[in-house]
This record gives structure tokens, C-alpha cells and sequence, in this order.
């Protein structure tokens, strides 16, 4: 039986590129910071402010395109 320390020395903790494409399209086009959740199908892209939400939603396919992805967008209010 594999430790704790064991199995978790194996599991990769690297940030996805398409989630550091989406957070870095936010930053550099809105000033703020989103939170990015990868899913097999999709990305969750939560932030506190309805109003981003809003504009990301109209833009997902620019965000698509810049995160280099066909996976689905998400968008939720935190």
C-alpha cells in the first residue's frame, strides 16, 4: 500500500497552459483576476463581479482562441 507522501509525489501540480491563457487574457484586457477550474470538458471561470462575468461571457470566444482550447466555458459569479 502507497503512502500519502508517495502517491502524491507522482500527481502533477503544474498549471495548465489554457488556464494561464485565460487568467492572463483577464489581467491584461479587464485589470483583474479570476479563479480558472479545469474539468474534462470544460473551464470554470469564476470571478466576484457579475459585470465581468458578463463581458467574459459575450467574449469566450476570444478567450477560446487566446487559451488555444475547444473546450467549453464557464462562467460563474462567486
Amino acid at each position: 500500500m502507497d503512502g500519502i507522501a508517495d502517491i502524491l509525489s507522482r500527481k502533477d501540480f503544474d498549471v495548465p497552459p489554457e488556464v494561464q491563457a485565460i487568467k492572463e487574457y483577464v489581467r491584461r484586457y479587464y485589470n483583474q483576476e479570476v479563479q480558472v477550474t479545469a474539468d474534462k470538458r470544460s473551464y470554470i471561470v469564476s470571478a466576484r463581479s457579475a459585470a465581468l462575468i458578463g463581458t467574459l461571457r459575450i467574449n469566450a470566444p476570444a478567450i477560446q482562441k487566446a487559451a488555444q482550447t475547444d473546450k467549453k466555458l464557464i462562467f460563474r459569479i462567486k
